[in-house]
């Protein structure tokens, strides 16, 4: 079920009203009885890898508690296997036989092509694998009491708000919501309509407005070139942001509807100085999950300087292939692990150095939208030449439309010239309004009188329902 349709609105209504009109003690019923028809509504049997692997989880964290020693190493590992071994075969299996076979044909002596598994990736599974395996590993630690409650454990692994594109949440932080019982706060209600009003806006009006360019482009990725190419980059960063973020939002403000609180996912990225801030700012509960459970056990930064340069690119080619089972999101993470290298090198080399924060800024934007190339691109092959497009200069680099049979413009990157200007003209507004939040400046909004800030949230459900793109565009993050 979508975010942005119709059905989740019902859904939503219907589950929201049903919360605070049920005991208390039945509420998680309610919940993980929505979830599962939430994620049901996918594909159906999907359910079961689910289940599995909960049921798995629930029990190897009641060992780890009640046993000592080497037995306990042997759950963990025994449930982490079980996670991973889902992911691998679901996610990661067909990739794996895709590049044997490419090495099959490469060298004819090897054994013949191997057949590919007919299945479809479950929607989400990274995420509430990785959610799950953070729930043993700090049992493990000591760090959260195993949940009895197998109810309880089945809702944090499944609670629809952020089951399928996070954020991915810890143990100690939700698990304790769960058993708490909330009451009907019209503050939290209205905080998380407007979050959800926010996440829509920018999904709805701004991402799928400026994935029709995209896909123009990167989809046929040898007709365009030069400007064309530069353009629609920069439109998928945006995309890709306004897309995910927005999802985000969605998922906190609707948990916080019900009084449950969900740990923010972004915080203004492209305002960020460096690649090491950005990571400090995109997709929060990935980045520190990645860094608390995979950094930090390979030696994190004490050890020596070239074993973190190490460790550094290592984390970040696993979170690329967490993204994606194909080569450019390798090479995407790839890309990030050297400018965080870089970016150490250059403050050992040059500790006095200090950049414009205009500078910084803009350089470590234009960094990033580089390696989106490689995110968004379907092959090594098409992202390299888009690549290339862009520093390429012909005599047509600049030219951005297509002609019509009487030689006039007719389209501007497979957009009419009209709405062209209105998906570029969405990105300085963005920016604007991230500036606001980004430098706390929005705070003034909160002392305007009423009807000020109601004409915005009026400007806001307008703008949602006059100007979004309602074609059942999933989210980026789903198919990870």
């Amino acid at each position: 079920m979508l975010f942005n349709s119709y059905e989740f609105l019902i859904f939503f209504l219907v589950s929201f009203s049903l919360y605070f009109r049920i005991e208390p003690r039945f509420r998680w019923v309610l919940l993980l009885s929505a979830s599962c028809i939430f994620y049901m509504y996918f594909i159906p049997i999907y359910i079961l890898i689910l289940f599995f692997t909960i049921i798995i989880d629930y029990i190897a964290g009641i060992l780890l508690e009640k046993t000592e020693g080497k037995k306990r190493r042997f759950y963990l590992i025994a449930s982490l296997v079980a996670n991973i071994g889902v992911l691998a075969v679901f996610k990661y299996y067909n990739f794996f036989i895709d590049n044997l076979n490419e090495l099959n044909t490469a060298f004819p002596f090897l054994k013949s092509k191997l057949d590919y598994l007919p299945i479809i990736l479950p929607i989400g599974l990274s995420f509430h694998t990785f959610q799950a395996m953070s729930y043993t590993i700090e049992v493990y630690r000591g760090h959260q009491k195993a949940e009895r409650h197998f109810g309880i454990y089945a809702l944090y692994v499944m609670f629809y708000p952020q089951l399928v594109a996070g954020p991915i949440e810890r143990p100690q932080n939700i698990l304790a919501q769960f058993h708490r019982t909330n009451s009907f706060n019209y503050e939290n209600l209205f905080a998380g309509l407007k979050l959800i009003l926010w996440g829509l806006f920018k999904k709805v009006v701004i991402a799928d407005r400026m994935a029709v360019a995209v896909n123009n482009v990167y989809n046929s990725p040898f007709e365009y070139q030069g400007l064309s190419v530069a353009i629609a980059t920069l439109f998928f960063a945006i995309q890709i942001y306004c897309d995910f973020s927005g999802y985000s939002d969605i998922a906190l403000g609707t948990a916080r509807s019900m009084g449950y609180h969900l740990i923010q996912n972004f915080r203004q990225p492209y305002f960020s100085k460096n690649i090491s801030e950005f990571w400090t700012r995109w997709h929060i509960s990935l980045s520190t999950w990645f860094k608390d459970y995979l950094y930090i056990p390979l030696g994190g930064n004490r050890v020596k300087t070239s074993r973190i340069y190490f460790n550094l690119m290592f984390v970040f080619m696993v979170s690329g292939l967490w993204h994606g089972a194909n080569w450019t999101y390798i090479i995407w993470g790839t890309i990030h692990g050297s400018l965080l290298i870089l970016n150490m090198v250059i403050k050992k080399v040059f500790p006095e150095l200090k950049i414009p924060t205009f500078l910084a800024i803009g350089l470590t934007f234009f960094c990033v939208c580089i390696s989106w190339i490689y995110f968004r691109a379907g092959s090594l092959t098409e992202a390299n030449h888009l690549l290339v497009g862009i520093f390429s200069y012909s005599p047509d680099y600049f030219n951005i439309s297509k002609v019509d049979l009487h030689g006039l413009p007719s389209t501007y990157l497979g957009l009419p010239f009209w709405k062209f200007i209105v998906t570029l003209s969405l990105i300085p507004i963005l920016f604007f309004l991230d500036y606001l939040i980004y430098t706390r400046k929005y705070r003034f909004f909160m002392t305007l009188p009423t009807f000020f800030k109601w004409a915005v949230y009026y400007v806001l459900i307008l703008s949602v329902i006059f100007f979004g793109m309602y074609n059942s565009n999933q989210f980026i993050y789903f198919q990870f």
